[in-house]
């Protein structure tokens, strides 16, 4: 069965709320502080309806498998670069992933990334997901800063 890619629309919203919860239990071994559901992380349709953004979705047959958005965002005033865009929402469903499909997310984000003029793409992952990690760093991203956290209490 061919995987398409497209831009997700508004009538995806149903399935792309169901990959939020899956992302969010993906991340809940990495970072202990995130808050027991429900919680979310995006506002989904407004990513779908921004010009700054674009939510891309891999379609297998009648059923979406995968996603991934990219945000225009302002850089760090000390940067040589004024936007960048910011990746997220990676996640594809567990009966396709090892197909390259989080690859071609990629491709397609920063395809549209660099149609807008965008020349530099960020993305966060956890320092213990070695499995993302590897995902990026083949898709061309490299390591620039570690996030660190303590609890103080």
């Amino acid at each position: 069965m061919a995987t398409i890619y497209r831009q997700a629309d508004l009538a995806d919203l149903p399935t792309l709320l169901e990959f939020e919860k899956g992302v969010i239990e993906a991340e809940r071994p990495y970072n202990t502080s995130i808050m027991d559901s429900p919680v979310t992380y995006y506002d989904i349709a407004e990513l779908i309806r921004n010009d700054d953004s674009v939510v891309v979705v891999a379609q297998a047959g009648e059923r979406i498998v995968a996603s991934g958005y990219a945000l225009i965002r302002e850089s760090r005033p000390y940067f040589d670069h004024k936007l960048h865009a910011y990746l997220g929402f990676m996640y594809v469903h567990p009966e396709f992933r090892g197909l390259g499909i989080n690859q071609k997310i990629i491709e397609k984000l920063t395809q549209w990334s660099k149609a807008k003029g965008i020349e530099y793409a960020y993305l966060d992952v956890y320092s213990g997901n070695d499995a993302a990690i590897k995902a990026y760093e083949k898709a061309g991203f490299e390591s620039s800063i570690i996030n660190m956290k303590m609890k103080l209490s």
